[in-house]
């Protein structure tokens, strides 16, 4: 079981965000994701917003780097980890547009993208955008088709959609990947449904442990249904972690102890169906943090 981290810094919603976070800045951004990288981590993750409207902001917060911008930064500061965009609010933009970011970002990283997409669920972003958000469902079913023509091995793609019609229009460079994995986003049965038939993985969002083997389940229904027999990859959110005992209040959904307790209870995501589970740890500064990937990743990661 392969395992990632959303980088923190990027995005800084309350959900999730440190209280160290709000002074931090590039420097530290650069630190973590290179300490994920040492550590043996498959990825690292950016997140997606292009404008927060002010009655979401108190919750959201308006810090949101632009993840095309941001994961081709790190690619030219890491070596081996892989580059996520989770996810990337794909129906925003032309697939033309967003084919030539992220075919770029591949192009640069030697071909270390997973392309992470999902609908969105900010009205005002897609109003102020000029996008259709009661449709945006639909949107993103076509822009994934019209991506995997975009990303792939052509010169001058070929698209015939409802929405885009494209060809006889040339893109280098290419991606440096013959096939860009796109993973799809979202725990809604629209979402499952979309990921199953049409991605190359699954990027739950907010699912409970007790949830996921269900969800799993449909997934594999859907595309045993479809005669879909290609490679794919389960996600999972791990619950927050902190490897130790913390001298701090952790919050009670926490996970502590040593290395052999949180091996044996992240492996039981591994038994679900899982392959690959993104985990995220409890810090108060930044040092606390890439401590804490250093020891996930020499005493916890080898025992998944």
């Amino acid at each position: 079981m392969r395992y990632g981290i959303q980088l923190p810094v990027q995005s800084q919603s309350t959900l999730y965000a440190e209280p160290w976070e709000a002074g931090a800045g590039p420097g530290d951004l650069l630190a973590v994701a290179r300490a994920a990288d040492r550590a043996g981590f498959g990825y690292v993750a950016c997140c997606d917003h292009v404008a927060i409207p002010r009655r979401l902001a108190p919750a959201m917060s308006t810090v949101w780097y632009d993840p095309v911008a941001t994961l081709a930064h790190l690619a030219a500061v890491t070596e081996r980890v892989l580059l996520l965009s989770h996810v990337a609010v794909v129906g925003l933009r032309h697939p033309l547009l967003t084919a030539k970011q992220y075919a770029t970002v591949d192009h640069l990283s030697g071909g270390r993208l997973i392309l992470g997409v999902g609908a969105g669920h900010v009205e005002e972003e897609f109003t102020a955008l000029g996008a259709d958000f009661r449709r945006r469902g639909a949107v993103l079913d076509e822009t994934i088709d019209a991506l995997r023509a975009a990303l792939g091995p052509e010169e001058f793609p070929e698209h015939h959609g409802k929405l885009y019609d494209f060809e006889g229009l040339g893109q280098l460079p290419r991606p440096a990947q013959e096939h860009v994995p796109v993973w799809v986003g979202g725990s809604s049965p629209p979402a499952v449904r979309r990921a199953a038939l049409k991605g190359d993985g699954w990027l739950p969002q907010g699912d409970p442990r007790d949830r996921l083997p269900r969800q799993i389940a449909r997934i594999r229904q859907l595309r045993e249904q479809a005669g879909i027999e290609a490679p794919f990859t389960v996600g999972a959110i791990a619950e927050p972690l902190y490897i130790g005992t913390p001298a701090w209040h952790v919050g009670r959904r926490t996970l502590t102890g040593g290395p052999d307790r949180l091996a044996e209870s992240l492996r039981a995501y591994r038994a679900m169906g899982v392959d690959q589970l993104q985990v995220r740890f409890r810090s108060r500064s930044r040092s606390e943090l890439i401590d804490q990937i250093a020891a996930f990743g020499a005493d916890v990661g080898p025992h998944l």
